[in-house]
């Protein structure tokens, strides 16, 4: 699993290697059996899992319209995205978080987890009317450390991110852009009836952030690298939020 998420809100904050948690989202091993058990069909031996069959494929969902401006998710490319994701980490807001502040070859230590797994997290950067001004992983949460650790339903999807730069916090984008992954989740994989998370109780600011974008407060979870706040947006509350 990784370190809590940045503070995505945090106006006095700066802009997006191996984290040093006890465990990591790719962790985990999946067995045709768990598969068959959670309901996604096993593949033919030496077939490598297409990342759609978990988490859906980001690169094909439509922008999302924000009061902000037009949102994407784009899925990292390790060549073009590595000096900014680095730049990211090694911001002081984000590294007390993230805990992935160093050179370049730790980010992409962090990233190739992901881009050469199974499938189950996909880092993307969150790109705004053009720009590039996020970072998040979509990740199978029922699949992930974290399902040892709260009762898991199968196809829950799981969220981090982090907002780069100065100017893109503190004016509530972060809540704005949560509300809308989150719906863009739920819009491109229907077997997913919730959406969670798992935010450092210490970072209240991106506690409330996921507050604002619908998600509830289900338990303070103790997790190998911290104490967290289980965040949860249900799909069959959609309408009311």
């Amino acid at each position: 699993m990784h370190q809590a998420d940045a503070h995505p809100d945090a106006a006095a904050r700066a802009e997006p290697g191996d984290g040093a948690g006890a465990e990591d989202t790719l962790e985990l091993r999946l067995t045709e059996e768990l598969l068959a058990v959670l309901g996604d069909e096993p593949k033919p031996a030496g077939t490598r899992r297409d990342t759609s069959d978990l988490v859906g494929d980001p690169a094909s969902w439509r922008p999302a319209a924000t009061p902000a401006g037009e949102f994407r998710l784009v899925p990292v490319e390790l060549t073009r995205d590595l000096g900014v994701l680095t730049r990211w980490m090694n911001d002081p807001a984000v590294a007390a978080f993230w805990e992935l502040a160093g050179p370049e070859s730790t980010t992409a230590g962090h990233l190739r987890r992901q881009l050469d797994g199974d499938g189950r997290s996909v880092p993307c950067l969150g790109v705004l009317d053009g720009r590039p001004m996020s970072y998040w992983e979509i990740y199978r949460a029922d699949l992930d450390p974290l399902a040892r650790h709260y009762p898991a339903r199968p196809h829950d999807i799981g969220l981090h991110l982090l907002v780069g730069g100065v100017a893109n916090r503190g004016r509530g984008i972060g809540t704005l852009l949560l509300k809308a992954v989150a719906d863009l989740v739920l819009d491109n994989h229907p077997r997913c009836a919730r959406v969670v998370a798992e935010p450092d109780l210490r970072n209240t600011p991106s506690v409330a952030a996921f507050l604002g974008a619908g998600f509830r407060f289900s338990a303070e979870v103790e997790l190998p690298d911290k104490r967290a706040a289980l965040m949860i947006r249900e799909r069959a509350h959609r309408a009311q939020l």
